[in-house]
């Protein structure tokens, strides 16, 4: 390979330090070990790398043009003094120390969790809460210093946020870049912080607001609250908060998905002969809110309802949280068997045994499992 530094890097000898730096990182892509296995690859990585060591510094540079060594005596032409960063910057078109970083940032997200009834969370409310989160400092307006004065540059890094440490090594000495230990990677330090949020640029506080929950929540639904979450480092901008959703246990129905069940007991005559009941609805347990909610539905139970079956009433379960119409309340029928007869009633019903052909009945017995069509049309009944 030729020993021209201009010529290895393909630059003219008149070319500027930029020409120099995007040729190298060019070369530096296409030959460096860790992506070109070629046979010569590392040899040539080498000898630009040297190019660039020489032509990248003005002094060296300058003693090369003149014909003398700009490595100095002994100089095995890679990695004296060669900097780490620079093949970071090779491949990554940037400076590999991190420089300072912002002391403004986003907040953490907060998780509430409040506790509504069946009601509540089946038509909507608005509850009131009570978050403690930080909030941004008003002493200092978020900086964390105090009044009349500002962040300063950093004496140690001079602002960079990061300093230099040189290794030693068999290929030269290597820098690595590491956050300042003063400031903390910041580039700046706050020498009279905000009396008020000691630097922070934020203090918890609670506050009060009022969160809308939506029709159709159930138990652990999470309402985002977008900003009202934790306010970030330095007053930045703050996280989200959620708030969780828990249902109390309602003392008449019980809740699957868009569905409510609950249970009738009716006596066996009611069930044997049909009847109509007034049954409660949901809407009884808001119906303080308004005259006009109807608080109970017709029930019609038809003549010969056995004790289990299900009753269908459409329409009147919770709302969809997110599409229209409602679940429907279905309602399982408990058939209530008199234990207690006086004379009357025992001769009454024995002689409904009697013209039924019941009062010698020696039982049914059959296997309760059932078919696939069976449980088809029980689930229909």
């Amino acid at each position: 390979m030729s020993q021209d530094y201009y010529e290895i890097l393909g630059v003219s000898r008149d070319a500027p330090a930029e020409e120099i730096k995007k040729a190298y990182r060019k070369l530096a892509r296409q030959l460096h070990p860790d992506v070109n296995s070629g046979p010569d690859a590392s040899e040539q990585f080498k000898h630009i790398t040297t190019a660039y060591e020489v032509l990248s510094d003005t002094n060296k540079r300058a003693t090369y043009d003149r014909g003398g060594n700009p490595l100095g005596a002994g100089g095995s032409g890679f990695g004296q003094g060669f900097s780490f960063d620079d093949i970071m910057d090779a491949f990554f078109g940037q400076n590999g120390g991190r420089g300072p970083r912002s002391r403004t940032g986003r907040g953490q997200d907060a998780l509430l969790r409040i506790k509504i009834d069946l009601a509540e969370a089946a038509f909507g409310v608005s509850h009131d809460i009570k978050v403690d989160t930080a909030i941004r400092c008003t002493t200092c307006g978020g900086s964390g210093a105090a009044e009349n004065s500002q962040p300063v540059p950093c004496s140690t890094c001079h602002g960079h946020g990061d300093v230099q440490h040189v290794q030693r090594s068999l290929l030269g000495d290597i820098r690595t870049s590491r956050p300042c230990p003063t400031c903390h990677g910041f580039g700046t330090v706050i020498a009279n912080p905000c009396a008020e949020c000691a630097g922070e640029g934020r203090v918890r506080s609670r506050r009060s607001m009022t969160v809308n929950i939506p029709a159709g929540v159930d138990q652990g639904t999470r309402v985002q609250l977008s900003g009202e979450g934790e306010v970030g480092p330095g007053g930045g901008p703050a996280g989200d908060l959620y708030v969780e959703i828990n249902v109390d246990r309602h003392p008449l129905f019980t809740r699957n998905g868009d569905n409510l069940f609950c249970n009738v007991t009716i006596p066996m005559t009611a069930a044997a002969l049909g009847t109509r009941l007034d049954l409660p609805t949901l809407e009884a347990d808001v119906a303080a809110a308004s005259s006009e909610i109807e608080k109970t539905v017709p029930l019609d139970v038809h003549a010969g309802t056995q004790s289990g079956d299900t009753l269908v009433v459409r329409g009147y379960g919770v709302p969809r949280l997110r599409g229209a119409g409602r679940g429907d309340l279905n309602v399982q029928v408990i058939v209530e068997t008199p234990s207690r007869l006086n004379e009357d009633q025992r001769e009454l019903l024995a002689q409904l045994a009697a013209l039924r052909d019941e009062d010698k009945t020696e039982g049914q017995f059959s296997s309760n499992h059932k078919g696939v069509f069976g449980r088809i049309k029980g689930a229909f009944r």
